[in-house]
């Protein structure tokens, strides 16, 4: 009898059911917490990893649809009659689709290019609104002035970079004002300037050694040269011509191109009017012409000064709210927004995500001699640390010193 009150009144294994039923709760909200983090940190390392699969039977019916608007009046561009009558411009391979981004390789006249847009329809972009109550002939927008175009595309400008456009006309985009089949011009034009980075392009346009040249159009596409991309499981980051693996060559071509990415981090800061932030430096988004010019080949996170400070203004508990990409911002927590100065640099996310890939790794390489080597690791990660900024300029000519002392070196080796 004792023993059967015993077992009434000593709990389960759980003690109380609505525990057990807690227990499960809490930890089912753990498991999905640990899961949802996860992916998160997957998808800020791989954002292309939910990305459409590339293929060459959607990218070819992608241009297909472009060329049955372009032959139906709906849009234009310099490069259309090439892609869609005369055989000019060729389809050669699907490059990647990301967030809705189409980027396909062609051949132009015996010149690989790259054809890129924001996405993959025209219908997708946002109409003119000047065209909507024209009738739908081909010479209906012939009464259209530049004057009554500029202010609409200085406000697209505005908005996708932050910059009052200079007095003058559309040629400052490089653009032009349209030719024939005016309509369809102006249709396509304005589906361009809804792509950040093809202003952004054609602004830089015989600015800048170190950004792309549009070479043309044809509806919401434009082509820019192709340029092999680096790579962070290549062993150099990017195929440099001339350098076999290890050796003097290496040495001179690595110390050739960071001597041109000190350039590229020179003349953003400091040849515009406003400084030009770059927030998405990975070997992926650059190209080196082989005499060791570094390119940007992807802009889509590159912001002038204007545009960085509305970025980085935002709303915060503490610092990590401030981040974005590689742009960091600090939180003022008496008002809880991020300060509208960015807190790194161009050159500082350089040193820390290509240059320590270089030169911060053991010294062992025969090639430079063991001071020197030391002498830039030490460099390079100074400037790759946090907070830093103050004392960037010393260090950016630091750099600038030990590489060129690393190719007279070599050059003497030579001799």
């Amino acid at each position: 009898m004792a023993r059967g009150l015993n077992a009434r009144s000593r709990p389960g294994r759980c003690g109380l059911r609505g525990r057990c039923r807690l227990g499960a709760l809490l930890a089912c909200a753990a498991w999905t917490a640990g899961w949802v983090l996860a992916a998160a940190l997957l998808l800020r390392m791989h954002p292309g990893v939910l990305s459409e699969r590339c293929t060459d039977e959607k990218s070819r019916r992608i241009l297909a649809a472009l060329c049955r608007d372009y032959l139906g009046g709906a849009l234009g561009g310099d490069l259309c009659e090439d892609l869609c009558v005369a055989g000019q411009l060729r389809y050669q391979r699907c490059l990647y689709y990301e967030r809705g981004k189409k980027v396909l390789q062609a051949d132009w006249r015996g010149r690989p290019v790259v054809l890129k847009s924001k996405e993959e329809a025209f219908s997708s972009f946002p109409p003119l609104g000047l065209l909507d109550d024209q009738p739908e002939d081909e010479d209906s927008s012939r009464g259209f002035s530049e004057a009554e175009l500029l202010p609409l595309v200085a406000g697209e400008v505005k908005s996708a970079l932050g910059l009052e456009l200079a007095n003058g006309s559309l040629g400052h985009l490089g653009l032009g004002w349209p030719g024939p089949r005016l309509r369809g011009q102006l249709a396509s034009l304005w589906a361009l300037l809804q792509q950040e980075e093809f202003v952004l392009l054609s602004l830089l346009r015989g600015l800048s050694p170190h950004a792309p040249p549009v070479l043309g159009s044809c509806g919401h596409f434009y082509a820019v040269e192709h340029l092999a991309a680096g790579s962070p499981r290549h062993w150099a980051l990017f195929p440099l011509d001339g350098a076999s693996q290890g050796g003097r060559g290496q040495a001179r071509a690595v110390s050739g191109v960071a001597l041109s990415f000190l350039d590229m981090v020179s003349h953003f800061d400091h040849d515009f009017s406003h400084r030009l932030h770059l927030c998405d430096i990975k070997p992926e988004n650059f190209a080196i012409r082989s005499d060791f010019t570094v390119v940007a080949i992807d802009v889509d996170m590159a912001f002038f000064e204007p545009k960085m400070r509305e970025i980085l203004e935002q709303n915060c508990t503490g610092d990590e709210d401030c981040n974005f990409f590689d742009c960091f911002s600090k939180c003022d927590l008496r008002v809880h927004r991020c300060g509208a100065q960015r807190a790194n640099s161009n050159l500082q996310v350089v040193c820390d995500k290509i240059f320590r890939h270089w030169f911060s790794s053991a010294p062992s390489s025969p090639a430079v001699s063991l001071p020197l080597r030391l002498q830039l690791r030490e460099a390079v990660q100074e400037c790759a640390a946090p907070g830093t900024q103050a004392a960037a300029p010393r260090v950016f000519w630091k750099l600038r010193r030990l590489l060129q002392a690393v190719l007279r070196e070599l050059q003497e080796e030579d001799q």
